[in-house]
């Protein structure tokens, strides 16, 4: 006799957080794409807008590496960080994700008083409704347009205007 056998979902876990306490604006994304978790890193496709983005607005170079990256990153005072922590999405689009068997992450650490974050700046729709409806703040949330290769609309001025206040001291 042969026994029903349930496939058990994987759980894909996120980044840790990157962060100080000179942190001044947190980057908050919705979760890892199946490039950027093969990557090891946040926004590891190659098409993402996000470094290249970065890169441009601070007029300056960022490292291929881990290391690299983080360090650009402190340098900048951005905290970086994904609003679940762990999920067992297969694929990489945000609409399947809030679907998904998600658990959000903890934020609080990224929040005054562990940092001097003034604003969370949401890397699309998703990680600005699960910020909006979670995050117990009085810091502004702004859903930004998401730099995935697979949003038409992206809008490089809006990013520019948020994260030039950033380089201006907010």
């Amino acid at each position: 006799m042969l026994e029903d056998v349930k496939e058990k979902s994987v759980i894909f876990k996120g980044f840790e957080p990157v962060f100080n306490n000179e942190s001044r604006m947190l980057i908050l994304g919705s979760f890892p794409s199946v490039k950027s978790r093969a990557a090891g890193f946040y926004y590891g496709n190659k098409q993402n807008r996000f470094w290249k983005m970065l890169e441009t607005i601070f007029d300056e170079q960022i490292a291929e590496d881990k290391a690299g990256k983080i360090q650009f990153l402190l340098k900048h005072k951005i905290a970086l960080y994904d609003a679940v922590g762990e999920s067992d999405l297969q694929g990489s689009m945000d609409s399947n994700l809030l679907k998904s068997n998600s658990k959000l992450a903890d934020m609080t650490l990224l929040l005054p008083p562990n940092t001097n974050v003034q604003k969370i700046l949401c890397n699309g729709k998703a990680a600005f409704e699960l910020a909006s409806r979670n995050l117990k703040t009085n810091l502004p949330i702004i859903c930004m347009p998401s730099t995935s290769p697979a949003n038409v609309s992206y809008n490089y001025k809006k990013w520019n205007d948020e994260l030039k206040a950033l380089k201006n001291g907010i």
